[in-house]
């Protein structure tokens, strides 16, 4: 093994737990590493010099003051060790020269360039770092997100789990986040995590007023704005409540998460859609939402819908279907349906016998999955 080869590059474990299979690296001194293998012409040479240095990527350190020392690393880059090395073997399980320096120049080319699209900040160089982002149209997700402010206390709050997801996926830090039917302030706690500006709109002044409480107790480490509106989504300002004050031009994402009809009753307004007299009269009420926040959601972005479906009468209502079909009606286009798991609702707990019950009785299947649809807005 090269002792000067090593020396090239310095190298520390990142000491958090939640990136422990990340390494930094100063990027000047493993790019000058990869140069040199690159101008080597014999692949047994080009192969050696690349196995010195997955041998020290490999290589775990107890030194603490070395940890600790991190922040002084010069050019500092972030890589995701378990993917380098993969890369690293790759190049290691070539049989031609010409087929190892092409895997070579292209992990140079992700360590070195930044490729993003306009709607996310996710590095398409390094695109193999981003398996924690789902991209599968099921979601099978264990159990929700209790972490810091999310406190699961409300009744018709989603997971948090799913505005975590379509934030990674459809903005970019600093972009501007409206949710329609904000409920307990999921959206606003995950904004505070992922540094995007969240404004919620709530109905219910006790549920907003707890929601603004609890998504106070969240850190705002990028100092970002998160702010409850008590008002009707429906007719509210936002032009006045939410350009004009923060001085923007439009928003760069929409989430809708309504009630699922009168499937669970949230107040005794008759401004609030769970107490609409039908499921006609509850697709207005959506309708008037949508096009009340639609002017204002940055041409070219996107708007997503989390909604279930209803059982009534003897009929399944497929509510998220005619959402879906309510906004295509205006200047949208469809760009995904999810289908995410739920293994048991509030209002079904404790109760799946007798619901497996009725189920066979009634000759319908049991509710156990919502919907995420993604609209791109198009005019």
């Amino acid at each position: 093994m090269d002792n000067n080869w090593i020396k090239y590059l310095l190298l520390e474990r990142l000491d958090v737990s939640q990136l422990s299979n990340f390494i930094t690296v100063n990027e000047k001194q493993l790019v000058h590493i990869l140069d040199d293998a690159e101008g080597t012409e014999h692949l047994d040479l080009l192969k050696s010099k690349i196995m010195t240095l997955k041998t020290v990527i490999n290589c775990e350190t107890n030194d603490e003051n070395n940890v600790s020392d991190i922040e002084a690393i010069e050019n500092k880059l972030s890589l995701r060790r378990d993917v380098f090395v993969s890369e690293l073997e790759q190049i290691l399980e070539s049989h031609t020269i010409t087929r190892a320096l092409y895997y070579l120049k292209r992990l140079k080319s992700s360590i070195q360039g930044i490729k993003t699209s306009k709607i996310n900040d996710i590095n398409l160089l390094r695109w193999k770092d981003y398996d924690s982002i789902i991209t599968d149209s099921l979601w099978v997700l264990d159990k929700r997100d209790t972490s810091g402010a999310h406190l699961g206390w409300y009744w018709g709050n989603f997971i948090p789990q799913i505005p975590h997801q379509i934030m990674l996926r459809y903005t970019k830090k600093g972009d501007w986040i409206l949710d329609t039917f904000l409920g307990s302030g999921t959206t606003l706690i995950e904004c505070r995590r992922l540094g995007r500006n969240g404004i919620g709109i709530e109905l219910n002044t006790k549920v907003a007023q707890k929601a603004k409480d609890i998504i106070e107790q969240e850190r705002n480490i990028e100092n970002v704005v998160t702010e409850v509106i008590i008002d009707d989504c429906t007719t509210a300002d936002i032009h006045d409540a939410v350009l004009t004050k923060h001085k923007i031009k439009c928003v760069q994402l929409l989430i809708l998460h309504p009630p699922y009809h009168d499937i669970v009753k949230f107040s005794g307004d008759q401004r609030d859609l769970s107490n609409a007299e039908n499921t006609e009269t509850f697709l207005r009420m959506f309708g008037d939402a949508v096009d009340n926040v639609t002017p204002f959601l940055e041409k070219g972005r996107y708007l997503a819908l989390i909604i279930g479906d209803k059982y009534a009468k003897g009929e399944w209502i497929p509510l998220g279907f005619y959402c879906m079909s309510e906004i295509s009606k205006r200047g949208y286009t469809l760009k995904s349906i999810v289908v995410k798991n739920f293994e048991e609702t509030r209002g079904k707990r404790n109760q799946k016998e007798l619901w497996r019950y009725r189920a066979l009785l009634g000759g319908f299947y049991v509710f156990k999955h919502e919907y995420v649809m993604l609209f791109k807005k198009t005019v």
